[in-house]
């Protein structure tokens, strides 16, 4: 049966994606920015409201997937935080310069992740060669991918992905996401092959403020949370 990973930003997106029928949770901050390392109390939070599996995202930043050694010590001391606190796993990733996998600075945050799961997130997209780097990151001791097959959407990368889910085998699993809705999720899963997806199901929701202050400040207003309606009609299609 294939499995629904969601992407959720808060407490109460993980509380949905679980209510949703999701059969794990990636835990983030950020989401609008590609998502960086949510804060001690959210993950805390989110491990007491949820029971499925929660992993969480381990990005000190946004922007590249460059690091330097203290961002990497930085990111090795979030995994074993998200140890202690009884996460499943991580997901991780970084790149060199010319846009390959640092196998260094992989092997050490593998390494910190000993004993919970591990998934290298959507830098994988940014790489040239996504064949050969499929086998680094199988030799490396990942678990997973996530990726797009190296373009804007998941749909528009299905015959990329599926290249990549034949030559992965039962080796690692390839997990597409970007893009996916209930309309396109049973044809991108015929079309690849994969029995994982990830998505992260959100909606916008209105200001709780009575006064506008935030768009005369040229903030946005509102928040944007997992879809419980959403996630149920992702997981409905797959099922």
């Amino acid at each position: 049966m294939a499995l629904l990973e969601v992407a959720a930003n808060s407490v109460a997106s993980a509380a949905a994606a679980q209510a949703g029928g999701a059969g794990r949770v990636e835990l983030c901050a950020s989401l609008d920015e590609g998502g960086v390392t949510p804060s001690h109390g959210t993950i805390v939070l989110a491990r007491r409201t949820i029971a499925i599996p929660l992993y969480v995202l381990i990005r000190p930043r946004a922007g590249d997937f460059v690091y330097d050694d203290a961002e990497l010590a930085a990111m090795q001391g979030d995994i074993a935080h998200c140890r202690s606190l009884g996460c499943d796993g991580v997901v991780v990733g970084a790149l060199t310069p010319e846009a390959e996998v640092d196998r260094r600075a992989c092997g050490r945050l593998v390494a910190a992740a000993r004993g919970m799961g591990v998934t290298f997130h959507r830098a994988f997209d940014l790489v040239a060669d996504r064949a050969a780097t499929l086998e680094a990151l199988i030799d490396l001791g990942f678990e997973r991918v996530l990726t797009s097959g190296g373009l804007a959407s998941a749909v528009a990368g299905a015959s990329r992905i599926a290249a990549l889910v034949g030559q992965a085998g039962a080796r690692i699993t390839v997990m597409p996401g970007a893009g996916i809705a209930p309309g396109n999720i049973a044809a991108l899963r015929d079309a690849t092959g994969a029995r994982e997806f990830h998505a992260s199901a959100k909606r916008r929701l209105a200001s709780a403020m009575r006064y506008p202050v935030a768009a005369a400040l040229g903030m946005s207003a509102g928040e944007t949370r997992t879809d419980i309606e959403t996630v149920r009609a992702l997981v409905a299609a797959i099922a």
